[in-house]
């Protein structure tokens, strides 16, 4: 499904970068080569099609981009092969190691905690 997704952006990505280098800034673009009498469409016509595809076609591709964004995010929320997603490894809490001050015998050194040290003695 992304895959079908990101090659309709492509898609539209490619047209829309045609329609607009096909149009002028001052408003000739495609419609200033139609010069002869038998035209299909008239000049202003042309420029409408255009602003209105550029318009479209924009506008598929900011949808596109959105629902690229879903399916991906939808992808990765569901799980994955290596135990879970990085947003579920944030959320859980580490695993905690008890403090060397949490009272744990005056004097006594256990083989993981460092030995308690005298408190420094006050500066009068």
């Amino acid at each position: 499904m992304i895959q079908l997704l990101l090659i309709l952006a492509l898609i539209v990505c490619v047209i829309l970068v045609l329609i607009v280098l096909i149009q002028n800034p001052k408003g000739g673009g495609l419609s200033s080569n139609f010069s002869s009498s038998s035209q299909l469409m008239g000049v202003q016509k042309t420029g409408d099609f255009l602003e209105k595809g550029t318009w479209g076609f924009a506008i598929v591709l900011m949808v596109l981009a959105m629902a690229i964004n879903v399916a991906v995010k939808g992808g990765i929320s569901s799980g994955s092969d290596n135990g879970g997603s990085n947003a579920e490894k944030l959320h859980k809490p580490a695993a905690t190691q008890p403090s060397p001050f949490s009272g744990g015998g005056a004097g006594k050194a256990s083989s993981g905690t460092p030995a308690n040290a005298p408190a420094p003695k006050p500066v009068k």
